[in-house]
């Protein structure tokens, strides 16, 4: 017996079952990006945190919100287990280099010796070692708090603001809380710095990294300006790294991040292992918005499939009534329709996967700015594709299915008449 002829006698038959195929590779394409690029993000963001120095970090709500900082690392090096304790402060100013006119970049106040041993192996390269920043501990300046220990008054600038300003070591820059130079602070330029990439928050390309107790007195955030004055020395986070074998060990980890949380029970007290479940949460969340945004055109693919195999039966209903006519069991009539259906889903999947690919490859070579850095970032999960693939080869069936119900329901006498 003759199968039911794959080619259409006509050419309008022909463009349709291209159309359908090519339906089905637009809806393909689209979850193909959404999941590969926002996959690749996702897991560049978590081995960014996998990589960092810090294992544990400090925060609270509300500008500066942690207080007493220089007190709180002392308490928490005491605890068993950690190498470090670096407060950062992190204030946006403006920078004057010799002209009259400012520029916005964003200074961060740190102690020098406490920062470096928080730095990861990708971020570690990026900074002079040690930090040209005079006192290695801050102390001198804070003074038990009152802050009137003699100043060094070093900076290190970053390198796309030395590229751009044209400032060097051993130059001064005047730093200012506000677009009023008089208010301002000379430092010199000690060293450099470079800037890791950021794609889920703001990089700060123009920056400055100072002591965090000039920073605080410049800023404000050292003591209240009421008199007498109370202390604030405040910072934005706490980042503690831990020493030897304990870095990997979640058990100990979590020991001293609840040690930590004890110390200041109205901080939050993270760990990178939270924060890579929580992006790992959010990545799961976001795979599931993007396939159920693609799934209004996979719909739409489908729809047109089952339309144009229906149309396909309608056009051979005198073959097929024709064999039935002779004996020809229904269900090979089906299995044929269904084994079209398939075969112009699975064309368009493929079509669908490569169009994806090569839409990645053009935004990641031509692209600009943060499309161009996510695009590149893209990774190709075979299990999320494949399982993509099998739930459009099943929808597909159910598709063909209403074709092949089609074909069954036709009434032999009026096909061959």
């Amino acid at each position: 017996m003759r199968p039911i002829a794959w080619r259409s006698p006509t050419r309008h038959s022909r463009l349709q079952i291209v159309l359908a195929a090519i339906a089905i590779a637009v809806a393909v394409a689209l979850p193909v990006i959404l999941v590969s690029v926002g996959g690749g993000v996702s897991a560049h963001e978590i081995a960014q945190l996998q990589q960092t120095g810090y294992v544990i970090s400090v925060s609270s709500a509300g500008m500066h919100g942690i207080s007493l900082s220089h007190g709180l690392v002392s308490e928490f090096n005491a605890i068993p287990r950690v190498a470090a304790s670096s407060p950062v402060l992190s204030v946006p100013i403006d920078l004057y280099a010799g002209g009259v006119t400012p520029t916005a970049v964003l200074a961060e106040g740190v102690i020098p010796d406490q920062f470096t041993p928080t730095l990861g192996p990708s971020e570690a390269g990026l900074f002079p070692s040690p930090l040209p920043l005079g006192d290695p501990t801050d102390l001198i300046h804070y003074a038990n708090g009152t802050y009137t220990g003699p100043t060094t008054l070093d900076a290190l600038i970053s390198t796309p603001f030395e590229a751009a300003s044209g400032i060097r070591v051993g130059q001064s820059i005047v730093l200012s809380p506000s677009a009023n130079r008089s208010l301002g602070t000379a430092f010199r330029v000690t060293g450099v710095f470079g800037v890791p990439p950021s794609l889920l928050g703001p990089t700060g390309a123009f920056a400055v990294i100072v002591p965090l107790s000039d920073l605080q007195v410049l800023t404000g955030w050292a003591r209240t300006s009421a008199t007498p004055s109370s202390l604030l020395d405040a910072s934005d986070t706490i980042q503690v790294a831990l020493s030897g074998a304990a870095e990997n060990d979640p058990s100990q980890i979590n020991a001293v991040a609840a040690q930590i949380q004890s110390l200041v029970p109205y901080y939050g007290v993270t760990t990178q292992l939270q924060q890579a479940q929580q992006l790992e949460n959010a990545d799961a969340i976001l795979t599931g918005f993007y396939l159920a945004l693609s799934s209004v055109g996979l719909a739409v693919g489908l729809i047109f499939l089952a339309i144009v195999l229906v149309r396909r039966v309608e056009s051979e209903r005198r073959s097929i009534g024709i064999r039935r006519a002779l004996g020809l069991p229904p269900r090979w009539i089906a299995v044929g329709i269904l084994a079209r259906g398939e075969a112009l889903a699975a064309a368009g999947i493929v079509g669908g996967t490569v169009l994806g690919v090569i839409v990645i490859s053009i935004l990641a070579a031509y692209g600009t700015g943060a499309v161009k850095q996510a695009a590149s970032l893209a990774t190709y999960d075979p299990i999320l594709l494949g399982s993509i693939a099998a739930g459009v080869l099943a929808l597909a069936c159910l598709a063909s299915g209403l074709a092949a119900r089609s074909a069954m329901r036709l009434d032999v006498v009026e096909a061959l008449r």
